[in-house]
């Protein structure tokens, strides 16, 4: 018997040599917060403007959170601008479609 325990201890030990490592995530970006605000809510409306600042919420939530870089986050405050002057000019159906052609550009779903 006594020469099982050491061919068990040395069993356990190799056992422990398999266990896979644990995986490191990347930090969280500095200043950036983890979760979504409990009070945040989406606009709602079905028009030009509201489409626009669901979008625009979107966006400044996933900034916040460190889920899209500032360069990107720019590029659409860009695309925002613009459907807003479309959407001003009274083309509706125009500035959700510039919206929902930089939803699907930059990886959103289209259906907010």
């Amino acid at each position: 018997m006594k020469t099982l325990a050491p061919l068990a201890f040395a069993g356990f030990a190799l056992a422990a040599c398999n266990a896979p490592a644990p995986q490191a995530s990347a930090p969280p970006i500095p200043g950036s917060v983890a979760v979504t605000p409990p009070g945040f809510q989406l606009p709602e409306g079905a028009d030009c403007s509201a489409k626009i600042a669901r979008y625009r919420a979107v966006q400044d939530n996933d900034l916040s959170m460190g889920h899209v870089v500032p360069s990107v986050y720019n590029q659409i405050k860009r695309d925002i601008a613009a459907a807003e002057s479309v959407c001003a000019a009274g083309h509706d159906a125009e500035a959700k479609a510039m919206i929902a052609a930089s939803e699907r550009r930059h990886g959103y779903p289209t259906d907010l």
